[in-house]
């Protein structure tokens, strides 16, 4: 799958690995990911797109989708698949 995919994470974050492998499990075959470990300038751009301060940070297309949770109920719901396929 084609969907542009972004995330805001961390080396060491184990559910910025989680949301990965759940994407992946929906057929996303690229991540662009924004490693802000020690990189304030990047924390400072994700707080400001999210007013959240947690990763992973995902966005779907231009939507924010929130976090690992996020994403996770999301899927529950049955709504992650649709949005894959329109981004």
């Amino acid at each position: 799958m084609t969907a542009k995919v972004t995330m805001y994470s961390t080396t060491a974050c184990p559910y910025c690995r989680l949301a990965e492998r759940l994407l992946a499990a929906r057929g996303v075959e690229h991540i662009e990911k924004i490693l802000i470990d020690g990189n304030e300038e990047l924390r400072t751009e994700m707080i400001g797109k999210t007013n959240r301060r947690t990763v992973p940070q995902i966005f779907i297309g231009d939507t924010h989708v929130g976090g690992f949770d996020d994403l996770s109920a999301l899927d529950k719901a049955g709504g992650l698949m649709p949005l894959l396929r329109s981004a």
